[in-house]
């Protein structure tokens, strides 16, 4: 009883220190996308102060995306060469500079360079954050850890944009990202405080030259998971661009009522994203990944075909849809993490991120040469875009099952 008793302690003891890293690992996920997502409802102030063009903001928006993209593809051969933790505090500290760069930017030129200094470190971050959970967390509770992580996407929608937007409406474009710089120092400081040494992979089978990176890329199993990532991005990104002009041309939804739908989707998933997370590991994670790419697909036909329709309406199918198509990347992260060794784990995240940041783009110039603008101000041929995403959401699940485990090879 009582050596039963002590293991029961030890096993509270592991879960209690599992869930405040989780919850440390969320907070710099939480910073890097509040960083990210801020930009985008920004663009009319942004434009008016800064005088320019909606290109030009493109441009500033998509240089975080090219960068992370780029600097994790050259770091990708490199990044299971050291412990986790002192490479996330590296990282960490770059983003946050860069995050205060952005907030002392006073034209578009310097605010450009501070973007992509942003999106350089956070892709490596974003990583490597994935890649701890993946060698802390066992498989039998990897996809609740995932759910978990993501959901400081979902605290971002509901609660860090609203403020960050009240915070540029009262004082300056600039504050918002003053403020999250603020917050990443505070976080900062709780990683170098409580982010224990992550370096098992290192005795797993150190990578140790670019030859062992070549290995990893002729990994036909790394390959499918990458797929799957690229799928899950193209099904689910294919609308999230023209979702808000569609919202508002063919829906009938007021402008300034957009930041509802971002708050309901934000507040839902909150907690759908532990509990996707935890059913997942349950009854398995294709099982559920399964069950809800066909509730996406039902809800995607429904919102790209809508006509007029109240508020209450959209906010409801919005819900679903942010719980339903957002949730499937818990289940198929979860499953990507385990495609290869934990020795080349943070490489292959790396280069997952890559493919993720690559697929949003094809998506969104995908959706740019399909739809268009009618005479009456709606959106044309948004529909059209609904039916790629559901076709390629279905080949996800086919994709899926050929992803194997690094044990199970």
């Amino acid at each position: 009883m009582f050596l039963s008793s002590a293991n029961m302690g030890d096993k509270m003891n592991k879960l209690l220190s599992e869930r405040k890293l989780l919850l440390l690992l969320a907070a710099v996920q939480f910073t890097q996308i509040m960083d990210f997502m801020i930009m985008m409802p920004l663009g009319p102030q942004l434009m008016r102060e800064l005088a320019i063009s909606p290109q030009q903001f493109g441009n500033l928006i998509s240089s975080f995306a090219i960068t992370a993209g780029v600097v994790g593809l050259a770091a990708a051969p490199f990044i299971d060469r050291f412990d986790r933790r002192q490479l996330l505090l590296i990282v960490y500290a770059g983003f946050t500079l860069g995050t205060l760069a952005c907030g002392l930017s006073n034209s578009r030129e310097t605010l450009l360079i501070s973007r992509a200094i942003c999106g350089a470190f956070s892709g490596i971050g974003g990583a490597t954050i994935m890649a701890i959970v993946a060698d802390v967390v066992p498989p039998e509770r990897r996809a609740r850890g995932m759910g978990f992580i993501m959901t400081a996407f979902s605290v971002a929608a509901a609660l860090g944009v609203p403020f960050g937007l009240k915070l540029a409406q009262w004082w300056r474009w600039e504050t918002p990202f003053l403020a999250v710089a603020g917050i990443s120092a505070v976080v900062w400081v709780a990683l170098y405080r409580i982010l224990p040494p992550v370096n098992g992979h290192l005795t797993e089978g150190k990578v140790q030259s670019a030859r062992d990176f070549l290995v990893l890329l002729r990994d036909a199993n790394a390959w499918r998971g990458l797929m799957l990532m690229m799928a899950v991005v193209f099904g689910h990104f294919t609308i999230i661009p023209f979702l808000s002009p569609f919202l508002v041309g063919n829906v009938g939804m007021e402008e300034a009522d957009l930041f509802h739908v971002y708050m309901v989707g934000g507040f839902v998933t909150v907690f759908s994203g532990p509990l996707i997370g935890r059913l997942a590991d349950r009854f398995g994670k294709f099982c559920l990944y399964a069950i809800l790419v066909f509730g996406a697909c039902i809800v995607i036909r429904v919102l790209t075909t809508s006509e007029m329709r109240p508020e209450w309406q959209v906010l409801v199918i919005a819900g679903f849809f942010f719980i339903l198509a957002g949730g499937r990347f818990i289940p198929s992260q979860a499953t990507i993490s385990m495609a290869v060794a934990p020795a080349r784990r943070g490489a292959y995240m790396s280069l997952v991120a890559c493919s993720r940041d690559l697929a949003s783009g094809i998506t969104t110039s995908i959706g740019g040469m399909t739809v268009v603008e009618g005479a009456n101000g709606k959106l044309v041929n948004y529909d059209k875009l609904g039916l790629l995403a559901i076709g390629v959401s279905l080949l996800s699940l086919w994709i899926f099952r050929q992803v194997k485990t690094a044990e199970d090879r």
